[in-house]
């Protein structure tokens, strides 16, 4: 990440946390720029309004992407722009922290502090940081289905171009089972196999039981369906990534909230 990533970023947080509240951005980047009592042009990283309904309000926000932590200067700093500007509040976004005398100095002088960073190791104690699913996808394969019929017994039907759905099994009874049904049963048969290992069953019918192509009606007389296959794993590792889920961390150092952003520009309040 850079600076002006940075920015945008906190221009995006401010901006979608405080549009319930009427908050609206004025400006962001280098056009945004301020005139303050003393007639110096005073560039501002975001500007954000809100309005009660009587009267509007403009917040100062500074964004500092350095390694350094902020001292008491930047404070000093932003408050005189905002007195300067006659803005209401300034707000310093930190990616690493305040020194006690800069949080003590902001505080006197009503400076909202805010860090804004990538997740450290710290973050993930007494929580699982990444989540590994080796899963086993089982997949049944049927190699042959074979109609038993009588020799003297002819039909029209095509290996390779009659589709399973067409053909209806009726019973003796009367009842009418579609074939699916037999080729399901051998399926969660084969399931409870070894990887690789080849299975084959035959279904019988009593003698009266007759195949039904539904596409024409055609009927032939059907002693049983004899099924053979092979049982085949694949294998998928799943890895889910805390850092994939909480992009950056947000907490206020004077108010008691703290949100977490997904790479998505999701924001999330944390649980205390």
């Amino acid at each position: 990440m850079e600076w002006k990533e940075y920015e945008e970023i906190t221009k995006y947080i401010y901006e979608t946390l405080g549009a319930a509240n009427g908050v609206k951005i004025e400006c962001h980047g280098n056009n945004c720029k301020v005139t303050g009592k003393s007639t110096v042009v005073h560039q501002i990283d975001v500007l954000t309004s809100h309005s009660d309904g009587l009267h509007s309000y403009k917040t100062a926000v500074e964004c500092k992407y350095w390694e350094q932590t902020i001292n008491k200067d930047i404070i000093m700093k932003v408050a005189e722009i905002v007195e300067d500007a006659g803005l209401n509040k300034g707000v310093i976004v930190s990616k690493n922290g305040f020194t006690p005398d800069a949080i003590s100095f902001a505080k006197y002088k009503n400076i909202g502090l805010i860090e804004l960073r990538e997740p450290n190791e710290d973050d993930w104690k007494g929580t699982v940081k990444n989540i590994q699913i080796n899963m086993n996808m089982l997949l049944p394969q049927i190699n042959g289905l074979e109609l038993l019929v009588s020799k003297e017994t002819k039909s029209t039907l095509k290996p390779g171009s009659t589709r399973v759905e067409f053909l209806d099994i009726k019973k003796t009874d009367g009842s009418i089972e579609n074939i699916e049904k037999y080729i399901n049963e051998f399926n969660n048969e084969l399931c409870k196999k070894e990887e690789n290992e080849v299975l084959e069953k035959v279904f019988t019918f009593d003698t009266g039981t007759v195949l039904i192509y539904k596409p024409t009606g055609e009927e032939t007389e059907i002693s049983g369906v004899k099924l053979n296959g092979i049982l085949r794993i694949a294998k998928k590792t799943i890895e889910i990534k805390g850092e994939d889920h909480i992009y950056m961390i947000m907490k206020s150092i004077f108010e008691d909230k703290s949100y977490t952003i997904t790479k998505d520009k999701k924001i999330n309040e944390r649980e205390k």
